[in-house]
């Protein structure tokens, strides 16, 4: 049976993590969380995804030339002054 881990809520708002459920889901130090809206007196928090959303897609572009030409196709010719 699963022991009942309890914490206190400080004035600032601040709750210490019980160290076994750190050490289970790997929390530790700057670790952001991220919290669902409780449902039912229920709080849920898990480790929140903190890669920028630009990295996922990141180099999945393949092109035929170097950028530098891509940005010079995509501008084209200057026009005449």
């Amino acid at each position: 049976m699963m022991r009942r881990l309890t914490s206190r809520v400080s004035e600032k708002g601040q709750v210490t993590i019980p160290k076994p459920i750190r050490d289970r889901m790997g929390i530790e130090a700057g670790v952001v969380l991220e919290f669902d809206d409780p449902e039912a007196g229920r709080l849920t928090a898990r480790k929140a995804t903190t890669r920028d959303p630009v990295d996922e897609v990141y180099g999945i572009l393949r092109l035929d030339g170097s950028t530098d030409q891509l940005i010079d196709s995509l501008r084209g010719e200057p026009e005449a002054t």
